[in-house]
């Protein structure tokens, strides 16, 4: 295939992004919900920047030409960036400035400098700064030419908002001053009064009250900048001795590492900004005037704002399962049959109990855990701490590469280890992503092993946002499979060949290329022929190639991608046959699902990977195949739901944006709302039954 096949990765997603941003342009969808949107939209954008953007500027520094799939070089690539994403900064901010910030103030949520305020309020504004703000300050003093002395140069932290000021002396001389906001300082300044919600932005307080911070001088003008440093920084594992040693060193590498962008708020006096381009080492495209207030994403907070309740959309509760009887034990309860969630539709809370009871059932003899992201008061983590201390064998993957929670998961891996938990910091040269924990138990005399399975991290607070699959299960090859894969990761033993599981990077890749080919050849041999798949991103140009073949076979190919696709659609004879869809909703699309037609023997899969070269290559990852009948029939209407979606699917179009599926004169279906009625409804007809049947105790 030539380039011309494929659309650029990082183009890809700022069309995802955009889906994302279109969400907080919808005129109908409730205001505060709206500006949740709005935020997501900005903290997405952060991350690229620090990772893609990030990586892509250190290898044009290096001078590297090298080609991504669809042709470009790097400086190409950041060309485009910087045209695309300018384009969108431009709709986030008419956005904010021009409807959300006037509708709020209709509503009495008014965003407001202290100058703008009442009396009485500015009065209490100005007293907390002095007493609670201030304080906190730390004002850095910068010549502009000081390079050229022997004084140290300035790093100024990445991430936060700085306020830069030029400082007047009485004798009219200027100097400039940077102001960093640190993190333990609120973003905004919240008072109510008389039916009233006043919002102060923390920088615009500094910039009121900064004369306070140089007694006998006084502020000439002021400005708010934030830089955003290369995150792409990662530990070099082949001559690493202590990794976590190593990963502490990585992290703070990237509080000084290069600069890759700068936002600057309009209206800049020209001493300032060149005094930011000096501290920061800015190139001229780097630097992104803002018309409006910075980091949107700290806007995340007002979204959820009490008392204003009829701005929000309706909040989901996840549900109870009504595939288990929450009054036997779990492990009771897997026994019996294989258990699907799909979380947060289904309550994360069986999966919590199955660890939770675990560590305090007197017949579990082990437990094994791979941990990628956890929650911040994680109940996970306590209930490992409570196993090892009770006297189980209890030995825990950390994954301690797993992006921006490396600090995190040091400290958590640490406290593990004090409570005398076997501990691995991932596997050399690869990720450990895999979703997956396996509990030892003694039955009978015998050894039984009882498994998870996900596709999504072991996190209470993300599993009530993120779209998960989990399957619990007692099946004996899935619980040889699990010891297996533990063997292979924390042992150093080779990964033979699993009975049911598929792990990346041995095997997954392969056996999904053999399963698309297959699909191809029933096609080519006049057979019904399909592949339906729900993947966060497809970037690996093996597998898209492979679909390529299979769609001009004949095969009906239809994929629900949430974020990147670098597979071009269009009416060519090697992609007619396929559809691509995104669903951006209310809870975070994040499980994977592979559905194979194989002559109408369904055969289904959950997924820790997305179908990216990283992914099937680079990380420790896991396909598993769906045993139960019942759990498929489940899985199938899942995927079906997301096609028929005409509220909040997106259509990927050639060029690789997207066009919001809307189908005049049809039943309005929106996929979300159908799984959470869906789920509402089993919980409440499990409920309703357990009211009416009268079960009697019986001697065990």
């Amino acid at each position: 295939m030539s380039s011309s096949s494929y659309i650029n990765r990082e183009l890809s997603w700022i069309e995802f992004n955009q889906r994302v941003l279109s969400e907080a342009q919808r005129k109908e969808k409730a205001l505060l919900e709206r500006l949740k949107f709005l935020a997501i939209s900005a903290s997405n954008m952060d991350e690229f920047f620090q990772v893609r953007v990030g990586g892509l500027t250190l290898l044009k520094s290096t001078g590297s030409r090298k080609k991504d799939i669809a042709g470009l070089t790097p400086t190409q690539q950041l060309l485009a960036i910087k045209k695309r994403i300018s384009l969108q900064i431009h709709e986030q901010y008419v956005l904010y400035n021009t409807e959300l910030l006037p509708q709020l103030k209709e509503n009495g949520i008014n965003f407001c400098a202290p100058k703008d305020l009442p009396r009485h309020i500015e009065d209490f504004v100005r007293l907390r700064f002095t007493e609670a703000i201030s304080p906190l300050l730390t004002p850095l003093s910068f010549e502009p030419d000081e390079s050229d002395n022997d004084t140290p140069p300035l790093t100024l932290p990445a991430m936060t908002l700085i306020v830069a000021c030029v400082i007047q002396a009485k004798n009219k001389t200027n100097r400039v001053v940077f102001i960093p906001i640190n993190e333990g300082i609120e973003r905004f300044i919240q008072v109510g009064d008389q039916g009233e919600h006043y919002i102060i932005p923390i920088e615009d307080a500094i910039a009121q009250y900064a004369n306070q911070l140089f007694p006998g001088e006084s502020v000439h003008s002021h400005s708010v900048f934030r830089i955003t440093r290369n995150g792409d920084i990662v530990v070099q594992e082949e001559d690493a001795i202590d990794l976590a040693g190593e990963m502490e060193e990585v992290l703070s590498a990237r509080k000084t590492s290069n600069t890759v962008r700068v936002e600057l708020r309009s209206g800049c006096s020209r001493l300032l900004e060149n005094a930011i381009k000096q501290i920061t080492n800015a190139s001229p495209e780097q630097i992104y005037r803002i018309d409006g207030a910075l980091c949107l994403n700290d806007f995340m907070q007002i979204a959820f704002i009490s008392g204003y309740e009829d701005l929000k959309a309706p909040s989901w509760e996840p549900q109870s399962s009504a595939e288990i009887d929450y009054q036997n034990s779990i492990f009771d309860e897997i026994a019996k049959k294989d258990i699907l969630l799909y979380h947060p539709y289904h309550s994360f809370d069986p999966v919590i109990r199955f660890i939770e009871e675990a560590a305090t059932d007197p017949d579990v003899l082990a437990i094994k855990q791979v941990l990628y992201r956890t929650a911040k008061h994680s109940r996970v983590i306590d209930a490992l701490i409570r196993a090892a201390e009770n006297g189980k064998q209890v030995t825990v993957l950390v994954e301690i590469k797993a992006r921006f929670d490396e600090a995190r998961n040091l400290h958590r891996a640490e406290e593990l280890q004090r409570a005398g938990v076997q501990i691995v910091y991932g596997v050399k040269g690869l990720k450990t992503h895999a979703k997956i924990t396996l509990v030892i138990r003694k039955e009978a005399g015998s050894i039984k092993r009882y498994c998870h399975y996900g596709t999504g991290n072991y996190n209470e607070s993300t599993a009530r946002l993120y779209t998960d699959a989990s399957i619990l299960t007692a099946r004996n090859d899935f619980g040889s499979d699990a010891s297996l894969i533990f063997n292979a990761v924390t042992g150093r033993s080779k990964l033979l060949t699993t009975k049911r599981l598929f792990p990346a990077p041995t095997h997954m890749k392969k056996r999904l290329l053999e399963l698309i080919a297959s699909e191809a050849s029933r096609a080519k041999s006049g057979e019904k022929a399909a592949i339906t798949a729900k993947v966060n991103s497809l970037q690996d140009k093996d597998i898209i190639d492979a679909l390529y073949k299979a769609s001009k076979a004949g095969v009906n190919i239809r994929l629900n991608i949430r974020g990147i696709c670098c597979l071009k659609t269009g009416t060519r004879k090697e992609a007619k046959n396929i559809e691509v869809v995104s669903v951006i909703d209310y809870y975070l699309e994040h499980a994977r699902v592979f559905q194979f037609h194989q002559g109408g023997d369904e055969l289904l899969f959950i997924s820790s990977a997305d179908w990216m070269t990283r992914n099937l290559e680079k990380r420790v990852e896991l396909m598993i195949p769906v045993a139960d009948e019942d759990i498929k029939l489940q899985l199938i209407d899942i995927l079906e739901a997301g096609f028929k979606d005409n509220q909040q699917a997106h259509r990927i179009l050639t060029d690789g944006s997207s066009e919001r599926i809307i189908e005049e004169g049809k039943p309005s279906f929106r996929m979300q709302e159908y799984l959470q009625k869906k789920a509402t409804q089993a919980s409440k007809a499990k409920a309703y039954l357990r009211t009416t049947t009268f079960e009697p105790h019986t001697p065990k």
